[in-house]
């Protein structure tokens, strides 16, 4: 795999890409924290939990949803980065600045730059897979293009809000409903990445998580290594231009157990800098967290006093988002294991770094990443695909880059420039399975260093899917027929699905980024 790098683009467009917009990429913690806390206390009224914010983003994703295998429950937890509060309304200028040392209040996009599933089986162990913010993937609910995983949800608001405004909707009727255009987005994206069926979700933001930690602060967590995040000031030139992105979030901890209140526990979560595995590590941190907080939940009996609980529900109705269909006070009865320390969190597996369109993206396998749910989950797996075949297995859902409604009218050409004998021969092949046309296939004159997707009128979206397949960037070719593609194999070329994808064997060892994060004590993590 390619040396991991700490310093990543952010945001679907140029005045959301500063650096600091980091300090809410981690929120999902703070859903999983009033997930656990509100599951922990059934005794309770369900009176006290009217003023929850309700949401029917998941009616468009049930429409197409996958089926249980079992009684299992899918939760996915949505962080969205967003300095804005429900209605949308900028988070106080000092509170985000000078408090949380979270960059301005202006930053006011709208990543889901954490998301976690939780899968909850009848019985035994609470499985969590999160899901790495930059991953390049289909998806749904706006354009239907190619993005990454985070920005599903800021694409789909954005092309909401202007149909709202153009009915006249505006001030907070149109945030809240541009946002669940968002929501339904992210659910649908995800749901069709891992083809698993969501069957309930939390969404959190910024204020959310801070108002949560601060709840329980302080709050026991542990590093292997002593860390140091120092602030790095943002600077422009006169014409505005950044000159060197800011960064850093002041925190400095020993190695071993530190207790953190909430401006710190903030700092722990969203520190991507000064980290050997930067986003991937951070990722780490945050189901570390979300144990950590769990632990505390169960054993300082949080759960049997009443006023720390209230404090609790308070935060819960203000500040998180919850699917409508969700009877918690039943899901706390289905999902015991979720408060007994039995889960066990995961991250999926990148394939390599790459730049697509000038953005820094994480390249997946969706097929990979679905049998590696799959067999996490318990559910039947199906067999990898043949090494070189660069075609998803049978019956393994949509492909690895689900092609355009045209596929069928877009002829594709491979020449081949890499190393790998008959390999322009095996992508076509990979290709025409996943829908499109087969085109020539022919050997280049020269080896190209990369490769490359050029293409003619009317296939630009056909080739942006190509493109996102091989890890390159589709552009308008001279020559190129109308409705045709030509992939140019390079001497980069590694055949999609063959990087190390796990076999169907249950007893197999999944291929995951990095270790994963047990729950039931305080884990210690980079």
């Amino acid at each position: 795999m390619a040396e991991q790098r700490s310093t990543r683009r952010t945001g679907i467009r140029a005045s959301r890409t500063a650096p600091l917009v980091i300090a809410g990429r981690t929120v999902a913690c703070g859903v999983s924290l009033a997930v656990l806390s509100v599951s922990g206390f059934a005794w309770y009224t369900v009176n006290n939990l009217n003023g929850v914010t309700r949401s029917h983003a998941l009616d468009e994703a049930k429409k197409n949803a996958p089926k249980h295998l079992d009684k299992s429950i899918n939760l996915l937890l949505i962080g969205l980065d967003s300095r804005k509060d429900m209605d949308g309304n900028d988070l106080p200028k000092e509170f985000v600045q000078d408090e949380l040392h979270a960059g301005s209040s202006e930053i006011g996009g709208y990543n889901t730059n954490s998301l976690i599933v939780l899968h909850i089986p009848p019985s035994g162990k609470v499985q969590a897979v999160s899901i790495p913010r930059d991953d390049w993937v289909q998806t749904y609910g706006a354009d239907g293009k190619m993005h990454k995983v985070k920005e599903a949800y800021g694409y789909a608001k954005e092309a909401a809000e202007q149909k709202l405004r153009a009915k006249g909707v505006k001030g907070a009727d149109l945030e809240h409903q541009s946002r669940e255009a968002g929501r339904s987005a992210t659910i649908q994206t995800v749901q069709k990445l891992l083809d698993i069926p969501i069957d309930h979700f939390a969404e959190v933001n910024l204020l959310g998580f801070y108002d949560i930690a601060k709840a329980l602060q302080p709050i026991t967590v542990c590093l292997n290594k002593p860390v140091n995040d120092p602030i790095v000031s943002r600077v422009t030139d006169s014409k505005g231009n950044v000159v060197r992105p800011g960064g850093g979030t002041g925190l400095q901890l020993p190695a071993g157990e530190s207790q953190l209140d909430a401006a710190q526990a903030l700092s722990f979560v969203r520190q991507r800098h000064n980290l050997t595995n930067g986003d991937l590590d951070r990722t780490h941190r945050q189901q570390a967290f979300i144990a950590s907080v769990e632990y505390k939940l169960k054993q300082q009996g949080v759960m049997d006093d009443l006023g720390k609980m209230q404090a609790l529900l308070d935060v819960v109705k203000k500040d998180v988002v919850i699917d409508d269909d969700w009877q918690i006070l039943d899901f706390a009865q289905q999902a015991p294991n979720l408060t007994g320390g039995n889960v066990e969190f995961n991250t999926l597996p990148i394939d390599k770094f790459a730049n697509i369109g000038g953005q820094e993206v994480n390249q997946v396998d969706p097929a990979k990443l679905r049998r590696i749910v799959k067999q996490l989950f318990g559910q039947a797996t199906d067999p990898a695909p043949a090494a070189g075949s660069g075609a998803p297995p049978a019956g393994s859902g949509a492909p690895s880059a689900a092609p355009p409604a045209d596929a069928a009218n877009t002829t594709v050409d491979v020449v081949n420039g890499s190393p790998v004998g008959g390999a322009a021969g095996d992508e076509s092949k990979a290709l025409v399975a996943l829908g499109y046309r087969a085109g020539k296939v022919t050997t280049a004159d020269t080896k190209p260093k990369t490769t490359t997707v050029k293409y003619g009128a009317g296939a630009k979206d056909a080739a942006e899917q190509i493109a996102a397949r091989y890890g390159a960037t589709a552009t308008a070719g001279t020559g190129i027929a109308a409705g045709h593609v030509q992939l140019t194999l390079g001497t980069d070329y590694t055949a999609p699905g063959t990087s190390g994808a796990p076999a169907a064997d249950p007893g197999a060892t999944l291929q995951m980024q990095g270790p994963p994060v047990k729950a039931g004590g305080v884990p210690c993590v980079d």
